[in-house]
């Protein structure tokens, strides 16, 4: 079940819901759902997704909308379901960062290989192995920080910020996103303080730091050995 892709379908439709969620899950997919944008933020504070399927057109905040905040601080992958298929409506949803639109209605067979293909394209990301840092090792699965043979004790915040740097080597992630990740309280000041302390166990150097390094106007990124 852990290995299944998880899918957020999030649609204000009752009837359409239950019946993507039972075929998606006949499919080999693991299934959430949600009937608005603001359950859809709540499910994914608790859960992490590989996959969203939204809907346009709900009553509130818009499926287009949703996916524009999305894309702030989040990369999952976005495909949009509407039942307006002009090329313009197209062309919006993929502007504010969508992965791929379906007109509604549509064949639930070529909804699953739209997802297949989307997941195929996605980075994949890192979940477990063994991050090297110089002279420490960050063991992903067991999230733990050793530097030599020792054992070095990372908070809850610390522990959740390195594990989604190293789930995206190399890779940029802005502030916002690094709240949602890592469910940090206090806005992005917070995020900065955490940083600092999290540099003073993995740096050589914490003033010149070699792997978490600051992009400035951007995020953070970490760039393992």
């Amino acid at each position: 079940m852990d290995d299944q892709p998880h899918i957020l379908v999030v649609d204000d439709d009752t009837r359409l819901r239950e019946l993507l969620s039972q075929y998606l899950g006949e499919n080999g997919f693991r299934v959430t759902t949600a009937s608005d944008a603001e359950e859809a933020r709540s499910r994914m504070r608790g859960l992490q997704f590989d996959l969203l399927v939204v809907d346009v057109m709900m009553p509130g905040e818009s499926g287009l909308e949703l996916t524009e905040s999305l894309r702030s601080v989040s990369r999952v992958p976005i495909l949009l379901l509407t039942a307006m298929g002009e090329p313009e409506d197209r062309v919006s949803g993929l502007e504010q960062g969508a992965d791929d639109y379906m007109t509604k209605p549509f064949e639930p067979r070529e909804l699953v290989l739209r997802i297949e293909s989307i997941l195929r394209r996605a980075p994949p990301a890192i979940t477990e192995g063994v991050v090297i840092l110089g002279e420490c090792r960050f063991d992903m699965a067991r999230r733990e920080l050793r530097h030599d043979d020792a054992i070095v004790r990372l908070t809850t915040i610390e522990a959740n910020l390195l594990s989604a740097l190293a789930r995206n080597p190399g890779a940029t992630l802005s502030r916002d996103e690094l709240i949602a990740q890592c469910r940090i309280d206090g806005g992005e000041r917070t995020v900065d303080v955490q940083v600092t302390r999290l540099r003073r166990k993995i740096e050589p150097d914490p003033r010149e730091p070699r792997y978490l390094q600051t992009i400035r106007g951007q995020g953070y990124v970490l760039h393992p050995d």
